[in-house]
């Protein structure tokens, strides 16, 4: 259905189901949030979202904190974990 792809840093602010995601360069972009989900064992928050602007089908995905403060996705086990959920969304 689409590529998944690590968003490095940033912050958003959640409106309904649309993201501003600030990048390095301080330019706003607005995203569609496909979903948030938490996980206990690496006791983080996630949002999966997509550019409506681009044709790509890219997926990107984010840890986030209580403030909007999107986290980088370093840790392997971490980023097969979101991969299966993504997966499991997809195909229903």
């Amino acid at each position: 259905c689409g590529i998944i792809s690590k968003e490095n840093g940033g912050t958003f602010m959640l409106d309904d189901k649309k993201i501003v995601v600030v990048d390095d360069n301080d330019n706003e972009i607005e995203m569609e949030i496909l979903f948030t989900f938490d996980n206990e064992e690496f006791n983080r928050q996630y949002v999966l979202y997509v550019n409506p602007n681009e044709d790509s089908g890219e997926v990107y995905a984010s840890a986030y904190t209580e403030d909007g403060e999107l986290l980088e996705i370093s840790n392997d086990d971490e980023w097969e974990m979101i991969v299966s959920v993504f997966e499991a969304f997809i195909n229903g």
